[in-house]
């Protein structure tokens, strides 16, 4: 099991950055995990902005794609959500996810952060 913890979160206009993090801690590094990050809209689900797997391996959704870049620092045990060319439908409350074999989906992972407030003004 590992526990969570985003950060990094915070008001910003369009056009702009944020770097948000994930720590990690429990008894395995993120280097085994599949380290994925999710946001969620008020009133709609929960979706998928992007993955770093085991390998180093990353995937995005389209509607970040060459926006966000995810990356990892496994001597700090975390990982790192950078967000470029920021827009308001970027607006969300942001999550990290762990799991050994993951990938896209929500479902497939069983460790969760808190969640951080990204809020994009127009």
């Amino acid at each position: 099991q590992v526990q969570l913890v985003e950060s990094g979160g915070g008001l910003v206009q369009a056009g702009g950055s944020l770097r948000l993090s994930c720590a990690a801690s429990g008894r395995s590094t993120i280097s085994t995990y599949a380290m994925g990050w999710f946001r969620q809209a008020p009133g709609k689900e929960r979706e998928f902005v992007g993955v770093i797997r085991r390998s180093g391996r990353t995937n995005y959704a389209d509607s970040v794609k060459g926006r966000f870049t995810i990356s990892r620092d496994n001597a700090k045990n975390t990982v790192y959500l950078q967000m470029n060319s920021l827009k308001p439908e970027d607006t969300a409350v942001y999550y990290c996810a762990a799991d050994f074999l993951a990938g896209e989906s929500a479902q497939s992972y069983r460790n969760w952060g808190q969640g951080t407030q990204v809020t994009v003004s127009s």
